[in-house]
C-alpha cells in the first residue's frame, strides 16, 4: 500500500524539489495550498498528486485535508511557532504517523544554534513536537539538517556572488561548510520516509559535501578563469551587530539573515557535518568535483 504524503509549501524555494522527489519515488502526494493562492495552478499534472486548498490558521480545515495521510512534510517558510502550530495540531488529530517540520538548515542539536533568535520558531516547534510524541506514541517526527543550500545560496548571493565574482569570506576562507542542493534535500526527504523506523523522533544530518569558500572560488575559476574580489567579515562581529539592531527594532529581515550567517559559517556552530551525516541510510552519495562544477556552472 503506497504511503500517502501531504506536502505543505510545494511552490516555495524547496517545495518543488521535494515534490519532484516524492512523485518520482511513487508516493501519493496531497499538496496543501493556501485558499487565497493560485501558485499551484502552474504545477504540471501528475496521476499521484492532488491539490487541496486550506486555511493554514484553521486546524479543523487542515485536519479534514489530512485525513488518510501517513506523512506530513512542511517546506513552508513560516518563521514563528504560532504559524507552524495549526498544521502540527491538525496532523496529530488526523492520525498522521510522521511529521517533518520545516527545519532544513543548521544542526539544531548545537546549543549555540538554538540560542540564535532566527531559530526561535524552530526550537519552539521541536519542543512542541517532542512533547506531543511523548504523550501520543503513534505521532512521530523527524528533523532534517542539511546546513547551507548550495544552489539556492549561490542564486541569491548568500554564499557568494558568482555573477559579479565577489565574495565575503566569513571567518577566513577556510571554514569547512556542509552544503546541499535542493534536489538532494528532496531525495533525503524520500529517504527518511522509506526509513521511518530508523529516523523516528530524531534529527538526521546529510549533505552533498563539505566545501570552504576558497574551494568554491577555485572551482569557479576552473569554469571561467576569472579573478574574484573578496572581503573579510567576522561572524562574531556580525552576530553582535545583529543583536544591537534587534534591540533597536531596525531592519529585522536583514538582522535575521545576519544570524543565519553566524549559524551557517561559524566553526563554533558546527557547519561541517562530517562524521554525523547519514547519507548512506538515506540513499545519498556525496558529489564528485565534476558534479559540483556542473552545479556551479548554472550561476556564472
Amino acid at each position: 500500500m503506497a504511503i500517502k504524503v501531504a506536502l505543505a509549501g510545494a511552490t516555495g524555494n524547496l517545495g518543488p524539489a521535494a515534490l519532484k522527489a516524492l512523485l518520482e519515488a511513487g508516493f501519493e502526494v496531497t499538496i496543501l495550498s493556501r485558499k487565497d493562492s493560485n501558485s499551484t495552478d502552474s504545477l504540471p499534472a501528475h496521476p499521484n498528486q492532488k491539490v487541496i486548498k486550506v486555511d493554514y490558521n484553521d486546524v479543523e480545515d487542515l485536519r479534514s485535508a489530512l485525513q488518510g495521510i501517513d506523512v506530513v512534510v512542511s517546506t513552508l517558510a513560516a518563521t514563528s511557532f504560532n504559524d507552524r502550530k495549526p498544521l502540527i495540531d491538525a496532523a496529530l488529530t488526523a492520525g498522521v504517523k510522521r511529521f517533518l517540520p520545516s527545519e532544513f538548515g543548521s544542526d539544531m542539536a548545537n546549543p549555540l544554534n538554538r540560542k540564535l533568535p532566527v531559530f526561535q520558531g524552530k526550537v519552539e516547534t521541536q519542543e512542541y513536537l517532542e512533547k506531543l510524541a511523548k504523550s501520543h506514541p503513534d505521532f512521530t517526527y523527524t528533523y532534517t539538517y542539511n546546513n547551507v543550500f548550495l544552489d539556492w545560496g549561490l542564486q541569491v548571493g548568500f554564499i557568494m556572488n558568482p555573477k559579479e565574482h565577489k565574495a565575503t569570506l566569513y571567518d577566513g576562507d577556510d571554514v569547512p561548510i556542509s552544503m546541499t542542493t535542493l534536489a538532494t534535500v528532496g531525495k533525503a526527504v524520500v529517504g527518511i520516509i522509506k526509513n521511518l523506523d530508523a529516523t523516528k523522533n530524531r534529527g538526521v544530518c546529510f549533505h552533498d559535501g563539505v566545501f570552504t569558500q576558497k574551494q568554491l572560488i577555485e572551482l569557479f575559476k576552473k569554469i571561467d578563469g576569472k579573478e574574484w574580489t573578496t572581503e573579510q567579515a567576522s561572524t562574531v562581529d556580525i552576530e553582535k551587530s545583529a543583536y544591537e539592531a534587534l534591540k533597536k527594532g531596525e531592519n529585522i529581515s536583514k538582522t535575521m539573515v545576519d544570524f543565519l550567517y553566524r549559524g551557517a559559517f561559524s566553526r563554533d556552530h558546527t557547519p561541517d557535518f562530517t562524521g554525523k551525516v547519514e547519507n548512506e541510510l538515506l540513499g545519498l552519495k556525496e558529489m564528485s568535483e565534476e558534479e559540483v562544477i556542473e552545479v556551479l556552472k548554472q550561476f556564472v
